[in-house]
């Protein structure tokens, strides 16, 4: 089984990017990040129209996260991360596929830090620690996947020494991932490429992707009784070289389905 996430920076402006995806790659789960669609500018005909099934939480201009699969029933579980209740940003969405619970997630940016959008990102990180906690004890598959808006280590960011003060790379931006993944899930693929540079992420400005200049900020953490079956993964990094792309790449797993 081959599950994929997507940040798609505009899921109907991209929409030709995604489907030509869709095509050539053909995996069996897709999580999209960043819509920028309203709940009713969903383009679930032309989803469905590529043979899949999907589940979204829209929100006007920004934000937004779908969860996509091929030939198989989605049974949304929730569209709001546990924790505030006053949270109206559409940032998650769960779901149980072919029995795996798929956590799809747009972790906030933080930037500019300091200030109220760090402290909302440290939340919205505190939240997800609690809910993937919760999820862990269930003792069944569950994958955390999106787009995290940090870079775990100095390996996942072309230079480091230039993003000290960022939200994506702050001290406790950083910790706050290193301490779900150490409630016992595995970062995927930094497993499968443990001292590689893999980037997700390359910025439209000063040439960036064709500098190689990039992040890795999209994540797979898995649950040991997916971290088990795990056998592939990579970044389609030819992606990001489209004409009218996202600034992120998909990036994907294979596990083993019986």
């Amino acid at each position: 089984m081959k599950i994929a996430t997507y940040n798609v920076n505009g899921v109907n402006g991209r929409l030709n990017v995604l489907l030509q995806w869709l095509e050539e790659a053909k995996p069996d789960i897709v999580c999209l990040q960043e819509l920028k669609a309203p709940q009713d500018k969903f383009p679930v005909k032309a989803i469905n129209d590529a043979g899949y099934n999907a589940i979204w939480h829209g929100q006007k201009q920004w934000n937004g996260v779908a969860i996509l699969a091929r030939n198989m029933e989605i049974e949304e579980v929730t569209r709001i991360l546990p924790g505030d209740e006053d949270d109206v940003q559409s940032r998650y969405i769960e779901a149980l596929i072919d029995g795996i619970v798929i956590a799809c997630l747009y972790l906030p940016n933080g930037n500019p830090a300091p200030g109220p959008k760090l402290e909302y990102k440290l939340k919205w990180f505190d939240r997800l620690a609690h809910r993937a906690e919760t999820l862990l004890s269930l003792k069944v598959p569950v994958i955390l996947v999106g787009d995290y808006n940090v870079m775990p280590t100095e390996l996942d960011v072309y230079k480091p020494e230039k993003w000290v003060k960022d939200a994506l790379f702050l001290p406790e931006v950083r910790k706050a991932f290193k301490d779900i993944v150490s409630q016992g899930w595995t970062d995927a693929i930094r497993t499968l490429y443990p001292n590689e540079k893999i980037y997700t992420f390359w910025d439209y400005f000063r040439n960036a992707f064709q500098r190689d200049a990039g992040l890795r900020i999209d994540h797979f953490l898995l649950s040991p009784q997916i971290a088990k079956v795990l056998r592939s993964g990579g970044v389609d990094r030819y992606v990001r070289g489209w004409e009218k792309t996202s600034d992120h790449a998909p990036v994907w797993i294979e596990i083993d389905k019986k």
